[in-house]
């Protein structure tokens, strides 16, 4: 299948400032996590997506539109979020998703019954008839996310969609966007700075740095280890069974954070622990196959830009 979103070298300068330097990238269907430092260029490429901005060079596309030709048509078919807050004094929650639905050529009864529809699903009950300038900033959230899936896009670019949200409701929030892109079926780029939510619901992860993109590739293939190896966490003192696993000729390491890596395919050590742990009376508190670290990609994409 073709991707979804093309970019071939796009560059965009301001004066001197280079915000986006040479950006080629291909973003498929499914949840991309898009994640930088700030000033890393991820809002210019926000904007160059939805035809805000025209790039100094570079071409690109979205669906099957170009980027900077036809940004009336791509706007048509993406769904904005965007990080602050987007309303109109005196309009009640209700009120905003039927205008924007409105704005999407909608007709008046057909938009309201859409508003009332998306505002059911994003949780928000009685308080969509009160004016927006009394809501809580997770209120708020919750709109903004209710008028950037109204018209039903097939691409939805969410700013910060769990940035003052309590616990409780960011994972609501992100089981809302894990419902939309497996069950019907929408390409969604979920930019943040949240790292464990990308870890939990990203299929794809693309991480810029100094406008450049340092990283770009499946979750799944960022988060298998160079080495296969097995991580082991024991209820209580660890010495007895560190040794009985040295034993056994199996490489075992002592982490910082009290969890044991042991090297080799985790099927293979998997019996092997459960072995020493019995014969040593020791409690498994939990064996997981080892990843690396999102937050540690992260860094070292940041530091490798720096350099």
């Amino acid at each position: 299948m073709s991707p979804l979103i093309d970019l071939i070298e796009i560059t965009k300068d301001y004066g001197r400032f280079r915000a986006l330097d040479n950006v080629s990238l291909q973003i498929n269907s499914g949840i991309t996590g898009l994640l930088g430092p700030n000033g890393a260029g991820k809002t210019t490429l926000i904007k160059v997506l939805l035809g805000l901005v025209r790039t100094t060079r570079g071409s690109g596309r979205l669906l099957q539109y170009k980027l900077g030709r036809q940004n009336r048509e791509i706007r048509a078919h993406v769904g904005y979020m965007p990080e602050d807050d987007c309303y109109l004094h005196g309009m009640t929650g209700v009120d905003c998703v039927q205008f924007v639905a409105q704005l999407s050529r909608f007709p008046a009864v057909e938009a309201l019954r859409r508003a009332h529809e998306i505002l059911d699903f994003c949780g928000l009950a009685q308080e969509r008839y009160r004016t927006v300038e009394t809501y809580s900033t997770g209120m708020r959230q919750k709109l903004r996310f209710a008028q950037a899936i109204v018209h039903d896009p097939p691409v939805l670019i969410l700013d910060e969609p769990t940035s003052g949200l309590d616990p409780e409701e960011r994972q609501v929030m992100l089981n809302r966007i894990r419902v939309l892109a497996r069950d019907h079926g929408k390409a969604v780029l979920l930019c943040t700075h949240i790292l464990p939510d990308v870890q939990s619901i990203s299929d794809a992860v693309v991480i810029l740095a100094r406008g450049k993109v340092q990283v770009a590739d499946s979750l799944a293939e960022l988060n298998r280890p160079t080495m296969p190896s097995l991580e082991v966490r024991l209820l209580g003192v660890a010495d007895r069974f560190v040794e009985a696993i040295r034993a056994r000729g199996i490489d075992i390491e002592v982490r910082t954070t009290g969890g044991l890596l042991l090297k080799g395919e985790p099927d293979q050590l998997a019996p092997e622990v459960w072995k020493a742990a019995n014969t040593l009376g020791v409690a498994v508190r939990s064996m997981t196959p080892s990843r690396n670290s999102l937050e540690e990609i992260f860094l070292n994409a940041v530091r490798g830009a720096s350099q």
